[in-house]
């Protein structure tokens, strides 16, 4: 699902933020990357979602080569892709309902179905009573929470989440690493930036340690006994 090889990524004017980058993500692994800020974690979600570019090496989501796919595919290639963003980007004209359902919308899905849909996962998220609001009436946990369910609601193949429950409460942590937990199990491949550190040891999942850049380590999650 995502092959990155001897990949670098440099800001302008010579701001180091990637440095030899070699990661595998199979098709259905679910896959946290751990790091202080400025470790590189949103860095590297962005090179997987084509915001950005990489300044050597080569990227490869879902088969396709992120330094050679054009403008459109890109777009294309988004429609199999949730991204929970961490500043969120809400689209801040249209209410909650409107944000959560809008990728089924891009995919042509009749307004009933899309908003029923779009109303569950909000009751899960504990935000029905929020449908109507526009975003900027929410707190920053309830947009957080917007952006998940913006993410999860076209059951997409791959989620990539940048500090999905960086403003969320034990009990909603939870609700999210669960939705995104069933989500994994039927197939789709997730990767999480996160500092929660007692979420990824409660889960022990495969883990991917960034630092200045580098990975520095890249934690299997053990075998269980037979």
């Amino acid at each position: 699902m995502i092959s990155l090889c001897n990949v670098h990524k440099v800001y302008p004017p010579e701001q180091p933020a990637l440095k030899s980058i070699n990661l595998r993500l199979g098709e259905g692994e679910f896959v946290f990357v751990a790091g202080p800020s400025g470790a590189g974690k949103s860095t590297l979600l962005k090179l997987l979602f084509g915001a950005e570019r990489p300044s050597a090496g080569e990227v490869v989501v879902a088969g396709r080569n992120m330094s050679e796919v054009g403008p459109q595919e890109i777009a294309y290639l988004r429609r199999e892709i949730g991204i929970v963003f961490q500043d969120y980007k809400l689209l801040l004209r249209r209410s909650v309902i409107d944000n959560v359902a809008f990728g089924l919308e891009v995919l042509g899905v009749k307004a009933r179905a899309r908003y029923t849909s779009a109303m569950r996962l909000l009751e899960v998220l504990g935000l029905a009573d929020r449908a109507r609001s526009m975003p900027l009436a929410l707190s920053g946990g309830e947009q957080q929470r917007v952006a998940i369910a913006r993410a999860l609601i076209h059951k997409p193949r791959l989620i990539l989440a940048d500090e999905p429950t960086g403003n969320l409460d034990p009990d909603m942590t939870k609700v999210v690493f669960d939705l995104l937990l069933e989500a994994n199990a039927a197939g789709v491949t997730v990767l999480v930036a996160t500092h929660n550190l007692a979420v990824i040891e409660e889960l022990n999942l495969r883990t991917v340690v960034l630092d200045r850049g580098r990975i520095i380590g890249n934690f299997q999650k053990p075998r269980a006994l037979e």
